[in-house]
């Protein structure tokens, strides 16, 4: 049971880190296309 909570919240902070990467990359995208 431990284990399945670890897993799962694991995949969770995966998911949270990608979501956030993806974020910060179009946001810095906007801002280099807005300075060109």
């Amino acid at each position: 049971m431990v284990l399945a909570v670890e897993i799962f919240f694991l995949v969770l902070l995966g998911l949270a880190f990608v979501a956030i990467g993806g974020l910060s990359a179009l946001v810095l995208v906007r801002l280099f296309r807005g300075q060109r």
